[in-house]
């Protein structure tokens, strides 16, 4: 049945690509300007071939790891301090506030002038955005821990250190993955559009090469292999959160 559902959900997508495909090809529009779908495809298996499609997408991981790994770290020990304590909460409202709302991208000059190109500029840029859904999702993760639990830990006499990793982490786990979950998908966006605007790697990189020397074939196919990408990384930590936490964690998973 799940099988048969997957098949389904293919649909649309197989219906636009045949849609596209016909529309470009009746209306005579292939030219260095777009391309149709067939030609994409036979552009990515080329690239796929001489191996140029998985040098830029290691670049691309490689980047968006790292930053979600810096900036998720921040934001989950960030989201912590500030969920146990209300009085630091109510201290750093303003600055949040302040920098919450600044565009990741916004800091790509920045990060260019103090990093210059390369892989720290664009992991500095994804930090950033990884930064907030963290803080944001795992200070409410650990608000809404039973303060009973807290309680136990005071009986205990527990130090904070012990009442984070025994009680605190456990009961908030599950939504704090998917935190990870929210940052994930925010970081490679934020690498790919690092890579588009400024950084000379990446899959980013790759999208803008293709569309200056008017390859649309070549675009279109590194902008499909993004969707893949998109749509193998949120599989895969789907599974590991159904694996590790059940339906816990999802909407009305606790139920």
């Amino acid at each position: 049945m799940s099988a048969l559902l997957s098949m389904r959900g293919l649909l649309v997508p197989a219906l636009l690509l045949l849609g596209a495909e016909v529309l470009v090809n009746a209306a005579d529009l292939s030219s260095n300007n777009i391309a149709p779908p067939s030609a994409a495809f036979a552009a990515l298996l080329r690239i796929m071939l001489d191996g140029t499609l998985f040098v830029s997408t290691g670049q691309t991981l490689l980047a968006t790891a790292m930053g979600l790994a810096v900036g998720g770290s921040l934001g989950l020990v960030a989201g912590i301090l500030l969920g146990l304590s209300r009085t630091a909460s109510r201290l750093m409202t303003v600055s949040l506030e302040f920098f919450r709302p600044v565009p990741a991208v916004a800091l790509i000059p920045i990060s260019m002038l103090v990093f210059g190109f390369g892989y720290a500029m664009e992991v500095a840029v994804v930090a950033f955005a990884a930064f907030w859904p963290m803080l944001i999702y795992c200070k409410g993760a650990i608000e809404a821990v039973e303060p009973q639990l807290l309680e136990v830990a005071q009986m205990l006499r527990l130090s904070y250190f012990d009442t984070v990793r025994k009680i605190v982490l456990p009961a908030a786990l599950p939504r704090i993955f998917v935190a990870l979950r929210t940052a994930t998908g925010i970081a490679l966006i934020l690498g790919v559009t690092t890579e588009i605007l400024s950084n000379p790697q990446g899959l980013g990189f790759a999208v803008m090469s293709a569309q200056q020397s008017l390859h649309p074939d070549n675009m279109i196919a590194n902008i499909f292999w993004l969707g893949v990408l998109g749509v193998v990384v949120n599989s895969g930590l789907l599974w590991l959160q159904s694996r590790l936490f059940g339906n816990a964690g999802r909407p009305g998973g606790g139920r």
